[in-house]
């Protein structure tokens, strides 16, 4: 037998009720059209009492790549979203939570685009990374015109895409520059005409068409390797041909930031302020762990550089009231959770929705509890999840060979690889990590709902839901798991490359949220969230009761007050049985 306290506060940031409260992800427009079509479904009494906390994704913002990831700026996007709404959801006593992504802009932000049109003379020439600078006396120049870093720096850096981390710019004077860029990008060539061609010389109308007929199939079939083109004899024209389409392509990407400028840390304090006016109480710190870099370094969590920058961010933060949540995906045997923890901040628990899937398939409570025994001894406090608007974390799960020692992880690598291939079976994408050359080193995560990634078994579900609102932390409810929502295959395959996760991002129409309003699923998961959100027992302790290891056992007790989850997981059945003042009950699914 074992007792959990659940924490109350956060201590970098006192807020108050935020322990016993179920959080609702989405985007602005996950549900009708626009943030007010959401707040009027949660207006609705199926949705009384649910949610007293909500996160709210960064379309809420300027954005333009990436599903809201890259920002233009950190004022409201008024398609979405109204000052007006924020005054409703405050009316429904329902905390925010926003992102600031700190390692990165939008090539479309002012201060980018300032850049590019200034140049050198630019206030904000040292805002973002240019590539060839950074790595200055520290590479070779290739014939692209980019340094390759040499091998036993290019070997240490984290790539979360193939191929070297940049995006290379036109700036108007007609020079490429590359810029850091670790994340998305998105390039396009716009079609050739027969007018673009008008400056080459010696060129016949029709063949100004061949020409345009080639590179034009080439651009639909997204291959931009145009030097491979046969233009028979106009293949001495090749580069000017070249040139024209670099020209005209227009370009996204998520453009890394130099914190070492103090421009940067201006932007970051002028963006906590205006982010806490509209509301915000949970700050989740995106891809912070990629901000800082330093040559011969690894380009993820330096130390301790990675931790004097959010020792820089927690006392702005503290001037506005805001609990931070900083974002890390690594392996459980780095300890990096650990680390985080002990400094006092939330920790996503990205461990969560794995161990649940394999507590389902295998009818074994051991990993789980191993998890929910570490954050007891060791007192994290977490914010939990089982679908999210990315995919269902994998590498996590992973042991890791860290500084000469094996720190095992929460499943075996055998473990892990047949939670992977249960996904994959049932539709899941899976996501990879890449090193500079292009190769995968790793799995990162798969992409699928979570109701698709456990069979769609609606009992499965409504067990996993239960088992959520049990744990320890904040629990985080992705939308489209509300309603059983199914993989999307069509919006993945529309997405290209960069398409995975929209698997799990389906619009619901308020005509889709009726019908599922009509459902068992959707309303049994209702209830057991209002428990949670609601009961007092959650702000007490935890007792997980020994049991075998195809069962569950636990209880949330608050002075007289309590609430006990049994479950049985062979047939996925369970009970929750409650007391709260005179009121007692229970309820078997």
């Amino acid at each position: 037998m074992m007792t959990i306290k659940q924490s109350n506060f956060n201590k970098v940031n006192p807020i108050s009720k935020v322990s016993n409260g179920v959080m609702l992800n989405t985007y602005p427009d996950s549900i009708g059209a626009r943030l007010s079509d959401l707040i009027n479904v949660l207006k609705k009494p199926e949705f009384k009492d649910v949610f007293s906390l909500f996160y709210i994704l960064p379309t809420f913002f300027n954005s333009d790549l990436d599903r809201g990831f890259s920002i233009v700026d950190y004022n409201i996007n008024k398609e979405l979203v109204s000052l007006e709404d924020l005054k409703e959801l405050q009316k429904l006593n329902i905390l925010l939570k926003f992102d600031i992504v700190l390692n990165h802009l939008s090539v479309a932000s002012p201060q980018f685009k300032d850049l590019l049109k200034q140049g050198d003379q630019s206030k904000f020439k040292d805002f973002f990374i240019n590539w060839n600078t950074f790595w200055e006396d520290h590479g070779t120049m290739g014939k692209d015109g980019v340094v390759v870093p040499n091998e036993r720096f290019l070997s240490k850096l984290f790539m979360r895409k193939s191929g070297l981390p940049i995006l290379k710019v036109r700036f108007p004077d007609g020079s490429e520059k590359p810029y850091w860029n670790t994340f998305y990008q998105e390039i396009k060539y716009q079609k050739l005409t027969s007018d673009d061609l008008k400056s080459i010389k010696n060129l016949t109308s029709e063949e100004e068409q061949k020409i345009c007929d080639k590179v034009n199939i080439a651009i639909d079939k997204n291959k931009y390797k145009f030097e491979l083109l046969d233009f028979e004899k106009n293949n001495d024209k090749k580069e000017d041909i070249i040139k024209i389409l670099e020209k005209n392509k227009t370009y996204l990407g998520q453009m890394d930031v130099n914190a070492n400028s103090p421009l940067v840390w201006e932007f970051y304090e002028d963006t906590l302020k205006k982010l806490s006016n509209f509301g915000c109480k949970i700050l989740r710190l995106d891809a912070f762990a990629y901000l800082h870099k330093e040559v011969g370094e690894t380009n993820f969590f330096n130390k301790p550089g990675t931790w004097e920058y959010l020792d820089k961010i927690k006392k702005i933060a503290q001037q506005y009231n805001l609990l931070l949540l900083p974002e890390i995906h690594a392996e459980f045997g780095l300890g990096l959770h650990e680390e985080v923890a002990k400094e006092g901040y939330y920790i996503y628990d990205f461990f969560f929705p794995g161990l649940v899937i394999h507590t389902l398939e295998t009818a074994s409570n051991k990993a789980l509890i191993a998890w929910v025994n570490e954050i007891n001894v060791k007192g994290y406090n977490s914010v939990n999840m089982l679908g999210c608007h990315d995919g269902i974390p994998v590498l996590d799960l992973k042991g890791k060979n860290n500084q000469g020692i094996y720190q095992k992880g929460l499943l075996s690598d055998d473990e892990i690889d047949f939670i992977m291939n249960t996904i994959m079976e049932r539709g899941g994408r899976v996501k990879n990590l890449y090193d500079a050359a292009g190769n995968k080193i790793s799995y990162y995560q798969i992409n699928a709902t979570f109701f698709s990634a456990l069979g769609e078994n609606e009992q499965k579900l409504l067990l996993a839901r239960a088992i959520q609102m049990f744990m320890p932390g904040i629990p985080q409810v992705w939308y489209l798991d509300i309603f059983a929502g199914k993989n999307d295959y069509q919006a993945a395959d529309k997405g290209g490359s960069g398409g995975h996760k929209e698997i799990n991002r389906t619009t619901l129409t308020l005509k889709d949220i009726e019908k599922g309003l009509s459902e068992k699923i959707v309303l049994n998961q209702l209830e057991i969230m209002r428990l949670r959100n609601t009961l007092s027992a959650f702000s007490g302790k935890l007792r997980i009761n020994k049991t075998l290891k195809n069962k569950i056992d636990w209880i949330w007790e608050n002075g007289q007050d309590f609430a006990q989850l049994q479950v049985n997981l062979i047939t996925y059945t369970f009970s929750i049985s409650y007391k709260e003042g005179l009121i007692s009950k229970t309820l078997n699914f």
